[in-house]
């Protein structure tokens, strides 16, 4: 009798990673009751979900065991996951039923649906995977995993359904690639980000889970030698192969986004024609007068304009700063916050500065923060040349109170959904009724599926000058020290002061 060839290459030789990808570990690793993952295709988080659910429906109720519901939106996909249920079962070597089938009887209009259960003796829990969404969960408690989630019909009521029982203990997790920017999949990751819905949301893009190991891992199951020339053409036939969709597909960016993300209406709801604006443009070849000079021409704007607005505020409020830095090309705008009683944060005034020397803009923003009321926490750009000032406020103020930030896509992916949110609860109030203002903040759009400012320029309304949204940037940067720096009122380190600040002894 000839040998038969084997079904599969003889791996055992080879040098075996652990079973699950770091992205893979971070999901199953967050318990979170309600956690969503947005994630390309074909990267194995249900799998990885799978090997979660048996552990849980083995274990003991004192040990956190419970029943584990699977939601898929046909019936390969449910196959699919029961199967890897059966697997992790028997890699972990539970003693399990053999994978029963039947339907959803739990209503009428259910029993269509079909289902697949493996059942733990041990623990009593168990492990079902229901081909579609039933019309009603009630009764029902243990884990909830609603599996591509964006492609679910009326995914707002599965939802719904699915949050109640987290009141008892219950978890919810939600898994899908994108389906569009309307979808209540986006939506839901959008009001978790934004702080309107608690949860957590996890990321994976294709070209990440690569980098994590998915090609390496491919290679393994297939017996293949792994080579950077052979992931890299693997990488192209998968892009290749999903054309214009890989974005979505791929790349985790949903679709149709595009536009101005803060329309006119809900930005002028904010406004208010009490917010002053202060504008400091220094003529070209400023820089070149004696510093002696310079210094006391921006002590007296400063005396003029700034000082009466700080004497102004609140003695007991507390206050932010956000600022984003430039030099020639581009404005430095400080956009400070009053945090009221409520919480609700109000715009006292903006100052932008267009072609200030270095040594001007230190000395404005020393008298600034100084000035500012219970100044709790600061976030300066520090992209550029704003790095100097940005870490020389850090050691001046101290580390817990002043942010420097660099601004990518990942930060305005997590920090400009929250500022959205509070325009839209009123719980951030009082921007300038300024046109420059709002063209900064329409200039905002959703670029490969990030809120964030594109690389373009505008003209300016105010004066001759370009603009490149940056009140707006500004903006989230003081929103986001609001958020999440709050460390009491700054004082100054004991380092040897500059001759800049010794000059402002008085003031």
């Amino acid at each position: 009798m000839s040998q038969l060839a084997p079904v599969l290459p003889d791996t055992s030789a080879l040098d075996v990673p652990a079973v699950l990808m770091p992205y893979q570990q971070r999901w199953v690793a967050d318990t979170s009751p309600l956690k969503v993952i947005e994630k390309s295709r074909r990267t194995g988080i249900t799998w990885a979900e799978a090997s979660d659910n048996v552990l849980t429906a083995a274990s003991s109720a004192p040990a956190g065991g419970m029943n584990v519901y699977y939601i898929a939106y046909n019936r390969d996909m449910t196959v699919e996951y029961i199967q890897a249920c059966a697997m992790w079962a028997r890699a972990f070597n539970y003693a399990a039923s053999e994978i029963e089938e039947g339907f959803w009887e739990e209503d009428e209009d259910d029993k269509h649906i079909k289902t697949y259960t493996i059942k733990f003796p041990d623990s009593g829990f168990r492990v079902v995977a229901l081909s579609s969404r039933p019309s009603n969960l009630r009764g029902r408690q243990g884990i909830i995993v609603i599996d591509e989630a964006a492609f679910h019909e009326q995914l707002d009521e599965l939802l719904k359904a699915a949050l109640a029982m987290l009141i008892w203990g219950g978890k919810v997790r939600v898994i899908s690639t994108h389906d569009g920017d309307d979808n209540p999949f986006n939506t839901l990751i959008g009001d978790i980000r934004a702080g309107r819905q608690g949860g957590s949301v996890q990321r994976i893009a294709f070209k990440e889970a690569v980098a994590q190991g998915l090609f390496h891992r491919v290679c393994l199951r297939t017996g293949k030698e792994w080579t950077q020339d052979a992931e890299q053409a693997w990488m192209a036939s998968v892009y290749k192969f999903y054309g214009t969709g890989a974005s979505e597909e791929l790349d985790c960016i949903p679709a149709n986004g595009g536009g101005a993300w803060l329309s006119r209406a809900l930005i002028e709801s904010r406004m208010s024609p009490d917010t002053p604006v202060l504008r400091l443009t220094c003529p070209e070849g400023y820089e070149l007068k004696p510093d002696a000079e310079r210094f006391s021409d921006t002590q007296d704007w400063l005396d003029e304009n700034l000082k009466p607005l700080l004497e102004a505020l609140p003695a007991d409020a507390r206050s932010f700063l956000g600022r984003d830095f430039g030099r020639s090309g581009d404005l430095s705008v400080d956009y400070p916050l009053l945090q009221e009683k409520n919480l609700v944060r109000r715009v006292p005034f903006v100052m932008e500065l267009r072609n200030v020397p270095f040594k001007q803009q230190e000395q404005i923003t020393w008298y600034l923060m100084d000035g500012l009321p219970n100044l709790m926490g600061a976030a300066l750009d520090a992209r550029g040349n704003g790095s100097y000032l940005a870490e020389y406020a850090m050691q001046r103020y101290g580390s817990s109170r002043v942010k420097q930030v660099m601004p990518t896509e990942s930060w305005y992916r997590e920090h400009m959904p929250p500022v959205k949110a509070a325009l839209e609860d009123g719980n951030l109030i009082d921007l300038p009724k300024d046109e420059d203002t709002l063209d900064d903040l329409r200039a905002v759009q959703v670029v490969n599926g990030v809120p964030r400012v594109p690389e373009q320029r505008s003209k300016a309304k105010s004066d001759s000058g370009k603009r490149h949204g940056d009140s707006a940037i500004s903006l989230a940067l003081a929103y986001f020290a609001s958020r999440e720096i709050n460390k009491g009122p700054v004082k100054a380190s004991s380092r040897r002061r500059r001759q800049s600040a010794r000059m402002l002894e008085g003031y």
